[in-house]
């Protein structure tokens, strides 16, 4: 089975430490540690956390490098991002969203895990998102929750994970 490529954007990073969120963000990171998942992470991420707690901004450095790809803010994905913004998906605000979305469709993650519910993991925005996409040439991405992104055990009759 191929190993998922999830997008995290910094509400992930920081969900780790969110008593509202940190169960199923630590467990999204248990997939990543067990060598199920590979997280794909940006510049944008980077930048963003450049202002978090301490402990927040290490997170990621003490995970496998071998686990995490890191990819970088490229015109074609600044573009999409402002296409986004100008079908009015999310206003001129949201930019830093919009970049996380459009470096997940440009570099076509199998997934982003999001915990803003407000500009990302948002029925809405999510058509919106994907209706941007497809109008310029992209595939649609699929925008969940890490809580959506676990594995909830194996099936009876095969032993394998579903």
């Amino acid at each position: 089975m191929k190993t998922q490529r999830i997008y995290i954007d910094t509400s992930v990073v920081g969900g780790y430490f969110d008593d509202e969120f940190a169960a199923a963000t630590q467990a999204l990171f248990a997939r990543l540690v067990a060598g199920e998942v590979v997280f794909v992470v940006s510049d944008v991420l980077g930048d963003e956390l450049t202002n978090a707690p301490q402990r927040v901004r290490e997170l990621l450095d003490r995970c496998d490098r071998s686990s995490i790809e890191s990819v970088k803010l490229t015109e074609e994905a600044k573009a999409l991002a402002n296409r986004y913004i100008a079908e009015k998906v999310v206003g001129e605000a949201s930019v830093d969203d919009c970049r996380h979305i459009a470096l997940a469709t440009v570099n076509r993650v199998d997934a982003i895990a999001s915990w803003n519910f407000k500009h990302i993991v948002n029925l809405d925005r999510i058509r919106g998102y994907n209706g941007v996409n497809l109008k310029n040439g992209y595939a649609s991405v699929e925008i969940r929750s890490p809580q959506e992104l676990l594995n909830y055990g194996n099936d009876d009759k095969t032993g394998k994970r579903i």
